[in-house]
């Protein structure tokens, strides 16, 4: 830091792939005091400076592929003071990481912070405006992470734990830095850029990995592949988190490995609220129980507590105190922290019911809920039921603006390579039918586009309208 002229409370971007010199400087930034503020590499060059700007970042650190489009924008960044690169090369205007880590002192004294100082900023997407910053303090992960890896990651000193997220999103921070770090384990990592089932596969016959965490659309891309040809020899535990996980996704992945897959339910905001842990048992659907130290509750609009079965907006109390591992605020926006709390409780934003053993089960965001002919329906329900039938590979549910019911459900979905060649009208009504079996009829698609797929290449895609 000081030879980039840096100080505690400055604000540092960090977007880089997964490589060492990702943790040594989020590290590094800990030590010094620095809030950093972690960025995937796909940003576009608005993205960039969207970041840049709403942050006030005084440096960015990025790799020799994103150093250009960094320069594309920096006349506009008038907080902007240092560029470093992590690279091979040298680029004009931009400090060297390799060279200064090496004329590095090799005395270092840590700078004292406070449990509650501003460790870290998260970009995070709503589904309006632009995305909100994200505040959490040295307390929040440091310690708000030790019920993550002790009780869902399950992790020891002689585990190796590989989470397949980007290290721009906080699911990085929870399976590849702060929980494994806390438990005293090892992290394992890969630098590919895109997400290959057979990579994957291959490092887990390979390697001794024990524990390996993705999301339910890894595991769904996994399935589709030969599992059996593979030995995992080391592997004994499954984790998913990043979006819902399917009841489907559950079997089919404990019909080929015998492995069940144990869920985690988290936001940026707020380190894990809800999981599925060893020893528990697993309820297919469910998200789990409530994750120490929070209260959870499922709530009504006047912030009263409902009782189990009836649904509601999920919530994590927080007075008389507020927990330690929530976010502090939304960087500069007030009003978007005061509307995320409704009376004793932090709101999450998801709808969701809790049943009588303490389970919870998501419905789908608040704002994702479709007012069809005054019914409310979650579009996750949807999705469940068309990836129960076997001719969908993905599934993905939203709303339709319609002249007469105001909205209708509308279905995107990908066919199973074995379905490819079956008659997509017929196919239409079947799936249709099958979704007014499976769940309340009101809730089936009404419009329906199907991709099919051979290899990556999309070889025909149809909408089909229901006027029934």
């Amino acid at each position: 830091s000081d030879a980039c002229g840096l100080k505690k409370g400055d604000r540092v971007i960090v977007m880089l792939p997964r490589i060492p010199e990702w943790w040594s400087i989020t590290v590094g930034c800990m030590r010094t005091g620095i809030i950093y503020i972690p960025a995937t590499t796909q940003l576009t060059a608005n993205d960039i400076f969207y970041r840049l700007q709403a942050s006030k970042a005084k440096c960015i650190i990025t790799n020799d592929t994103l150093a250009p489009v960094v320069d594309s924008v920096v006349s506009k960044c008038q907080f902007l003071k240092i560029r470093l690169m992590v690279s091979e090369g040298s680029r004009d205007g931009w400090l060297d990481f390799k060279e200064l880590l090496k004329a590095a002192h090799s005395n270092h004294n840590p700078v004292k912070t406070k449990s509650q100082e501003a460790m870290t900023i998260y970009f995070t997407s709503g589904t309006t405006g632009y995305p909100k910053m994200v505040e959490h303090s040295h307390s929040s992960f440091g310690i708000g992470m030790t019920s993550t890896g002790r009780f869902w990651l399950d992790l020891n000193p002689s585990d190796i734990l590989w989470g397949l997220s980007d290290p721009g999103w906080v699911k990085f921070a929870f399976s590849c830095f702060f929980s494994p770090w806390i438990q005293g384990a090892c992290i394992f990592t890969h630098s590919m850029l895109q997400f290959e089932a057979t990579t994957v596969l291959n490092c887990l016959s390979r390697f001794p990995i024990t524990s390996f965490c993705g999301t339910p659309t890894v595991y769904r891309m996994l399935a589709q592949h030969d599992i059996t040809s593979y030995k995992f020899k080391s592997l004994k535990h499954c984790l998913s988190g990043g979006e819902p996980l399917n009841p489907e996704v559950m079997e089919k992945w404990k019909s080929k490995t015998g492995m069940d897959i144990y869920e985690g339910y988290a936001q940026t905001e707020t380190v894990l609220i809800c999981s599925v842990c060893k020893g528990m048992k697993i309820k297919p659907g469910a998200m789990g129980k409530a994750s120490p130290p929070y209260d959870v509750q499922v709530i009504d609009e006047n912030a009263n507590i409902l009782p189990p079965g009836k649904e509601g907006d999920i919530a994590i109390r927080i007075k008389p105190t507020r927990p330690f591992c929530l976010f502090s605020h939304y960087v500069d926006d007030p009003e978007k922290t005061a509307a995320s709390e409704r009376g004793d409780f932090y709101i999450t934003g998801d709808r969701g019911i809790v049943d009588e053993d303490g389970y919870f089960w998501f419905i789908g965001r608040a704002d994702d809920v479709i007012l069809s002919s005054g019914y409310r329906i979650g579009p996750f329900e949807v999705e469940n039921a068309l990836m129960e039938h076997p001719a969908i590979a993905e599934a993905a549910v939203v709303s339709s603006p319609d002249p007469i019911r105001g909205e209708v459900v509308k279905a995107f979905v990908i066919l199973s390579p074995d379905f490819a060649s079956h008659d997509p009208e017929k196919l239409t009504k079947e799936l249709q039918e099958h979704v007014k079996k499976m769940t309340a009829p009101y809730k089936y698609p009404r419009k329906l586009r199907i991709k099919v797929f051979i290899g990556k290449l999309e070889i025909r895609t149809r909408i089909y309208h229901s006027c029934l």
